[in-house]
């Protein structure tokens, strides 16, 4: 048996291609199949099988356009209401890949229908395939199907981890599809793992919590904000979604470029935070080419509104296209590359300011006015946060602007990524603003002062 991996660090999955050589079986494959078929076509190998483990939350799946391309089983949960053509499985059944031996195993709690497959080979420790249930030194988030419903799949998720772990050796190879970073898992996992079962009943959650009871207090207690794209992803999913078009869009004018930041529309600019601060199209909002790209455009952007990306090359408006299909954005209404002096004039162009946390200190301590804005979640804020500064998570921003006062706002986050994205909203609105990009855990060095966690409190 050998396990490919196909990382999309982007939104923090894995899909995985399993293999005996010749035949194939695919589980949770995003929706930009192409990579899957062409690491089929370099191993040389034959797809046979696609297999969801669950109805996806956080990203649309590519399972049913890939097996309608390949010709392969399409396998789901029989207890899901689906509208598509697949292969029903429920727990218990087997499935034969090739040489590969598949047992299906219902594991809820990230969903009600939640399965797992433990792939057997004809020689080698057997691999689990844990979709959202076990991940590595944690599991799956249990709130993304109903608030009255977590209590019941959060004591489910803890059974369904404990009877895996109670039916697989130690050196079962455990390969979840969430948990590198994905909004889908209840909490960060900052343990050592070697990716088998014996490794995780010493570290996992749900295998070292005392009772069941203690279990559910640690995980609800850990639960955070997710993305708002989440709440279209199941009906999309559920409904069978169609292939993707990745070709160039409508390229756009300048005219026709100003008349959409005029209409309301969202005109995103993908260069780095540095550029668009330094010299952006008045009115476009900022959101850097970078992994989290389009999980953040997904969280803020209202949904439909249209969506125009700017960039200088040709390959950025590729990549972000990539990016945002696999959240449901499937077609930008136009394109621009060339950079900023193809698209605006001088007297149409904004910049503010960029600073480190240094920076920060010295302004504050010669006494001028200014208001620290951390767009950082809820939780993070609890934890420690600049003395004086107000919280407003980057998701609320759009909602909150008028709570801010009327002052040189300073925004920071823990990297940059996100107070870059605060920063262009807050210039669109006409706000003062000054970007702080730098990291967090500088600022005490800088001579920020600086709340801890046991005392802080939402200002």
């Amino acid at each position: 048996m050998h396990v490919e991996v196909i990382e999309t660090p982007s939104l923090g999955d894995r899909s995985y291609l399993v293999h005996d050589g010749e035949v194939a079986l695919v589980v949770d494959p995003q929706r930009d199949i192409d990579r899957v078929l062409d690491l089929a076509g370099e191993l040389g190998v034959r797809i046979d099988c696609v297999a969801e483990t669950h109805v996806h939350n956080d990203y649309v799946s590519g399972g049913l356009v890939l097996s309608r391309v390949t010709g392969a089983r399409y396998v789901h949960a029989a207890a899901e209401d689906l509208r598509m053509d697949h292969q029903p499985v429920s727990d218990g059944d087997e499935l034969t890949v090739g040489s590969l031996h598949v047992s299906v195993v219902h594991t809820p709690g990230h969903t009600h229908h939640h399965l797992a497959y433990v792939v057997r080979p004809t020689d080698g420790p057997p691999a689990v395939f844990t979709g959202g249930s076990l991940l590595y030194g944690t599991v799956g988030r249990t709130d993304l199907v109903g608030a009255d419903q977590t209590d019941e799949l959060t004591r489910a998720q803890y059974r369904s981890v404990r009877r895996l772990a109670e039916a697989l050796p130690d050196d079962a190879l455990v390969y979840p599809t969430h948990g590198f970073g994905s909004f889908c898992a209840s909490a960060s996992a900052d343990v050592e793992t070697d990716g088998t079962m014996g490794s995780e009943r010493t570290v996992n959650l749900a295998l070292v919590a005392d009772t069941e009871d203690d279990f559910v207090d640690q995980l609800v207690a850990g639960l955070d904000d997710h993305p708002r794209y989440y709440a279209h992803m199941g009906p999309l999913n559920a409904a069978g979604p169609l292939g993707i078009d990745l070709s160039p869009p409508a390229e756009v004018d300048p005219v026709e470029l100003r008349r959409r930041v005029h209409a309301g529309e969202w005109v995103v600019d993908l260069r780095s935070r540095r550029l668009f601060a330094s010299a952006h199209l008045a009115g476009t909002i900022g959101i850097e080419l970078d992994d989290p790209f389009a999980t953040y455009v997904g969280w803020l952007i209202p949904w439909g509104t249209p969506l125009t990306l700017l960039a200088d090359e040709p390959d950025d408006i590729t990549e972000a296209q990539r990016q945002l299909v696999r959240i449901g954005i499937d077609r930008p209404s136009g394109a621009a590359t060339g950079g900023i002096d193809a698209w605006a004039d001088a007297s149409e162009q904004r910049s503010y300011p960029v600073a480190d946390f240094a920076a920060l200190a010295a302004t504050r301590n010669r006494g001028r006015e200014l208001t620290v804005v951390d767009l950082r979640r809820g939780s993070e804020f609890d934890e420690g946060h600049i003395d004086g500064a107000i919280n407003v998570p980057i998701h609320e921003l759009l909602h909150r602007m008028h709570e801010l006062p009327d002052t040189e706002l300073w925004v920071h986050c823990e990297t940059g990524f996100r107070s870059s994205i605060g920063a262009s909203l807050l210039d669109r609105a006409g706000r003062r603003v000054v970007l702080v990009d730098d990291e967090l855990e500088h600022a005490p060095d800088a001579g920020v002062a600086m709340v801890s966690g046991a005392d802080a409190t939402m200002t």
